[in-house]
């Protein structure tokens, strides 16, 4: 007698990023790197859920409006700041992030040569 062949779910992954002084978390489909593009990251899919419920999430919708029509985008390595694979996607949101607050700050970036020195 055949085992039941189990069919593996397909990823699920939550990225954070900051973007003009909010912080974004968006579920998606598939991250990669920016093939094409260096340094970059390349966020394909990104999962909006239906949730049958009355209430409405304002940020949900402005990420909706936001991203409506884009079939990936690429974000910048220094503005993420992590990506989790999940077992399932969540509410994507906007967090405003106050000046001097929170404990979110980007990757430093590497410095070039002082000038004037050889």
């Amino acid at each position: 007698m055949r085992k039941p062949e189990t069919v593996k779910p397909k990823p699920v992954y939550r990225v954070l990023f900051q973007s003009q002084g909010s912080l974004y978390e968006l579920y998606a489909a598939k991250v990669d790197q920016g093939g094409a593009l260096y340094s970059f990251v390349e966020v394909e899919g990104i999962l909006f859920g239906s949730r049958g419920g009355v209430l409405v999430d304002p940020s949900e919708e402005r990420l909706k409006s936001e991203f409506a029509g884009v079939k990936r985008t690429y974000l910048p390595l220094h503005s993420i700041v992590r990506i989790d694979e999940v077992e399932k996607e969540g509410v994507n949101k906007i967090v405003a992030l106050a000046p001097g607050q929170g404990n979110v700050a980007p990757f430093p970036s590497p410095q070039g040569p002082a000038r004037g020195k050889p």
